[in-house]
């Protein structure tokens, strides 16, 4: 068994044993998509299936018992098949490959479910994630249910198999942080190339699209090895940059305007996720670098406020202070109008320039799983009405930042045109995102191959 399949089954038994020793989770890997026609999208794993497994084959399950034994079902060998969708495993080669106790023919999967729930007191399967998934468990229930007068036992329970699930990726092993190194390096070299690439084509008088610069990406993501982005890369020039989710399209990226590329690879299983903004020529003008260096400095707040201990919410709090006083100073908020930062920060004035949190866990998924409430504090709570929308809101104690924790550090500022509202800033979003683990004394970006200082992309782009 290789380090890699004894990491997985290490994983497994300590799923089983935290869904105690007669329970039984299934799971299933995601299902094919179909793009159009007769053509499928490309296949992705499930996340949670893969990090029990380490496999990427389609039409696959696992079922875990308490006892910690685990039965794989997969695609059966079929050496037509194999001639057009690629080499299977199949199920007698799986067990040694895969370090599994038992595999056999998706096929067989409904037959032999029921005789593995027997005598379970629990079946665990991931709730809201796979369509018909609760349907396929009862009718599996059903068939043993029928077989109680001969001795079967049918579990009383139904349980959510996310719950430990989402404790147990929280936290990131050795391996888990050192590909995630990787991913964040590859993608830093990509957005390096795209910030080179957009001030080389203007110094030579070419068109440029949001299209060369995420063809930049993508080159830059494969010719290093990573299997496809983690999410839909985001390349913005100009105003686009203040719609938060534009995708890389057809605008044009024209000198004397800012570009915001938010994109990140996925490799081996794991995502990355860096956002710069950059001069499109290579050069801030002053508004752009006044709005720069503040987004920066509420970057440098978060970031000193990340480490084991704190509260998930400290980084995006140390944010909107440093980025509501700069908002204050730079006539974005009208102090008369607004107040003090203190008003700002209890009226949520700045929202009109920031409207989302500073960070998210990073992992399997670019919005990887885990709460954001401290598991050993739900009970405690107190209630607040929003002061935008007036809705009543429950204000739970957020997490607990332990070393090995991955999350986002991901700062803007968006300035759409508005009345009141300085005209140099018009139509000027900036975004500035790093990834970073946790650790006990702060924490380690792990994407800082792309550098975030303004006078350091200004060296980097004139090259």
């Amino acid at each position: 068994m290789t380090q890699l399949t004894a990491n997985y089954a290490a994983r497994r038994a300590t799923l089983a044993a935290r869904i105690g020793k007669h329970g039984v989770a299934v799971l299933p890997t995601a299902p094919e998509q179909q793009r159009n026609r007769d053509a499928d999208f490309l296949f992705r794993h499930d996340s949670y299936f893969y990090y029990l497994s380490g496999f990427t084959e389609p039409k696959a399950w696992l079922v875990i018992t308490g006892d910690g034994k685990t039965t794989l079902f997969c695609q059966p060998k079929d050496l037509e098949r194999e001639i057009w969708d690629g080499f299977r495993v199949g199920p007698d080669a799986a067990p040694e490959l895969l370090g599994v106790d038992a595999a056999y023919s998706v096929d067989e999967l409904d037959q032999r479910m029921p005789a593995l729930l027997d005598g379970a007191d629990a079946v665990w399967y991931p709730f809201a994630t796979h369509k018909g998934l609760e349907t396929r468990v009862d009718g599996w229930l059903s068939g043993l249910r029928a077989r109680v007068r001969y001795g079967a036992l049918t579990p009383e329970q139904v349980r959510d198999l996310c719950g430990p699930l989402d404790e147990m990726r929280l936290v990131k092993d050795t391996y888990e942080q050192d590909t995630m190194r990787r991913a964040a390096q590859i993608s830093a070299g990509a957005h390096i190339r795209a910030m080179q690439l957009s001030a080389r084509m203007l110094r030579e008088g070419k068109d440029v699209r949001e299209y060369h610069l995420d063809a930049e990406l993508l080159h830059e993501f494969r010719h290093h090895g990573s299997q496809y982005p983690a999410y839909g890369s985001i390349v913005a020039a100009g105003a686009n940059a203040c719609v938060l989710h534009y995708r890389a399209d057809a605008g044009a990226v024209r000198d004397g305007e800012l570009v915001l590329i938010d994109a990140g690879c996925e490799l081996d299983g794991y995502a990355s996720d860096i956002t710069r903004t950059f001069p499109a020529n290579g050069k801030f003008s002053g508004p752009q670098r006044a709005l720069y260096d503040l987004v920066l400095a509420s970057q440098i707040a978060a970031v000193d406020a990340t480490k084991a201990g704190a509260r998930f919410t400290d980084p995006h709090e140390a944010t909107v202070k440093v980025l509501a006083q700069g908002m204050l100073d730079l006539g974005l908020l009208n102090k008369n109008k607004v107040g003090s930062l203190d008003d700002v920060i209890e009226s949520r004035a700045y929202f009109q320039f920031y409207m989302h949190r500073t960070g998210h866990w990073l992992g399997m998924d670019v919005h990887d799983c885990g709460s954001y409430t401290e598991p050993a504090e739900l009970g405690q709570g107190s209630v607040r009405k929003d002061a935008l929308s007036g809705d009543t809101i429950v204000n739970r104690p957020a997490r607990i930042l332990r070393s090995g924790m991955v999350l986002t550090i991901e700062p803007g500022i968006y300035v759409r045109p508005a009345d009141g509202v300085p005209a140099q800033f018009h139509n000027i979003g900036i975004r500035i995102e790093d990834d970073a683990i946790v650790t006990d004394t702060g924490c380690e970006l792990i994407s800082r191959g792309v550098p975030v200082e303004p006078d350091a992309i200004e060296a980097l782009m004139r090259g």
